[in-house]
């Protein structure tokens, strides 16, 4: 018999991959070589958790993908640790594909194939598969009691970047008598004398009243870098230019400032996949714990740049509510703006936004003198929303007016036909024709005795694209455009509307402009406005209007 090898190793038991490999393939021949099985194919996962399903394992993918070639070169696959295949129920998950493309199943556990009408068999696996998840789930019980104990207990540096302001210094040889002979110390955090002096700043500035804006663009002109300016080698994916709020904001909610060591202000949390297919798994989520979950060190570890009061006045602020003062003015409410993302800057291309100004709703760009602004760019532009509204209503009711409607159907049917939606879908088509050649092509290399590890790899990532691709072109074929009998009929219902457009609430304004698909471009040279209608994609809604419809 041809059998193809599966087995898979994770960083996270800290192995050595070819040493693991090694021993899973003794396990193996160990099984099948007495009944006369050769192994001709393997597929190993290195660094994929046991938590993930076969289907987003790359070579568990693989191999699955090979059970529908029939030229697979091989009838039946062996593993040498079910633990380490199977996780929870993933067994009774995956089998029924070895079932359904005749494929046999070898493991130790059984003394050789796995019969797929004994219930015994069935048990056995199932019983590897949960101890495979109690396994994992001891292991980070275990771990993070230990984490636990170093940062309350000792106040140990655990590991990760040093917080902006300090830098990591040797903290001695590692207690562990292993890790020491191998050479591991342990680590400190120290101010950095570059980044240390911003920190107190940024407090001080804080706590006397200061925005979190404000204070970077404080430090922005004082010259002080930025958290990704100052570690260019760990931020090469940021600009580095400038200060951003959320980084202020960040420095004034880590209590490492104080001088103890802070561990468990994030946990990480298994969500399902998707919902509607509890087989696609689970996927890992970072999220904030509660203060009361905090880990905190029996005393300071570390130079503190703070001082407790300090830290626990920015918190204090920071709440909800908590930055409010007898002289800040009292906040207006939601005000309602009919050209909310409706307008463009014709300048620097970005969306306008809503402001308030001289008791008058407005759409403006403000110039960010920390950012690339093309050359003229007024420092703030403001565009007044009714000025723009009475001109566009009227505009509005002469398209929908019954001497222009036939007209402007017809001008929007024409609108709807973009040639290029037709050449998107057409260029996807070809993508997929071409992931299929490169398939058919790995699948000779296999027959052909190419290593299949490497095949296997590239099976499985030409499988993810064609996979992505086809979810691209099913969301392009579900774009249809409106007929003109549609259309006219849309326009129809939009008739009565815009009769009482001039007296309308904002909030009925924007909702029509919506359903019209308007967008605009303002020109500040010229005070000009570019307007454009495009053809709607789904059907109109009804709204009471003012005693319209």
């Amino acid at each position: 018999m041809r059998f193809a090898f599966y087995g898979r190793v994770s960083t996270e038991d800290q192995q050595d991959p070819e040493s693991s490999r090694g021993w899973q393939l003794s396990r193996s021949r160990a099984v099948i070589e007495p009944a006369g099985g050769q192994i001709v194919a393997e597929f190993f996962d290195v660094g994929a958790s046991r938590s993930l399903p076969w289907k987003r394992r790359p070579m568990a993918a693989a191999l699955l993908e090979a059970f529908k070639n029939p030229g697979r070169g091989f009838s039946a696959v062996v593993i040498g640790e079910p633990a380490r295949a199977f996780y929870g129920n993933q067994f009774g998950l995956t089998f029924p594909l070895f079932v359904h493309y005749g494929v046999g199943l070898w493991v130790p556990e059984v003394g050789g194939q796995v019969d797929p009408g004994s219930d015994a068999h069935e048990l056995v696996m199932a019983l590897y598969g949960g101890m495979s998840k109690g396994e994992r789930n001891r292991i980070k019980i275990r771990v993070r009691s230990a984490m636990a104990a170093q940062a309350a207990d000792e106040g140990r540096f655990l590991g990760g970047r040093p917080p902006y302001g300090y830098r990591m210094a040797d903290a001695g040889p590692h207690p562990n008598p292993s890790k020491n002979a191998a050479g591991a110390r342990l680590h400190r955090l120290e101010p950095d004398p570059v980044t240390a002096p911003a920190v107190p700043r940024i407090f001080a500035e804080f706590l006397a009243g200061k925005g979190l804006r404000e204070i970077a663009e404080r430090l922005d002109r004082a010259g002080i870098p930025c958290p990704s300016a100052h570690d260019r080698a760990r931020n090469p994916h940021r600009a580095g230019t400038f200060w951003e709020h959320s980084a202020v904001r960040a420095i004034l909610g880590n209590p490492r400032y104080t001088g103890h060591q802070v561990w468990n202000r994030q946990r990480k949390d298994e969500v399902l996949l998707d919902v509607d297919d509890v087989g696609l798994g689970h996927q890992t989520r970072l999220r904030w714990n509660t203060e009361a979950d905090w880990i905190w060190s029996a005393g300071p570890v570390h130079l503190a740049l703070i001082d407790r009061a300090t830290f626990e006045a920015a918190r204090a602020r920071m709440a909800p509510g908590g930055h409010a003062d007898a002289q800040r003015k009292p906040r207006a409410g939601d005000r309602p703006y009919a050209l909310r993302t409706l307008i463009t800057c014709g300048f620097c291309g970005r969306k306008m936004e809503g402001a308030w100004n001289n008791g008058h709703a407005h759409q403006r760009c403000k110039f960010d003198p920390r950012r690339e602004n093309p050359p003229g760019h007024p420092r703030t532009i403001y565009v007044r929303e009714d000025r723009v509204t009475e001109s566009l209503d009227a505009w509005i009711g002469q398209l929908f007016g019954p001497d222009h409607l036939d007209r402007t159907v017809d001008a929007l049917h024409k609108a709807a036909e973009d040639p290029a939606d037709e050449a998107r879908r057409q260029g996807l088509r070809q993508a997929i024709k071409h992931c299929d050649a490169r398939l058919d092509k790995y699948r000779k290399a296999l027959e052909a005795e190419v290593d299949p590890s490497l095949v296997g790899s590239w099976i499985a990532e030409v499988g993810l694209e064609r996979r992505r691709i086809e979810g691209q072109l099913a969301a392009a074929a579900g774009r249809r455009r409106l007929s003109r009998e549609e259309i006219h009929a849309v326009v129809t219902q939009l008739g009565d509307i815009v009769v009482v457009l001039q007296d309308a609430d904002p909030r009925d304004k924007a909702e029509i402009y919506a359903q019209l698909g308007i967008q605009m471009t303002y020109h500040h040279a010229d005070k000009s406005l570019n307007v454009q209608v495009r053809p709607l994609n789904g059907p109109c809604t009804s709204r009471g209007v003012r005693g319209g419809t």
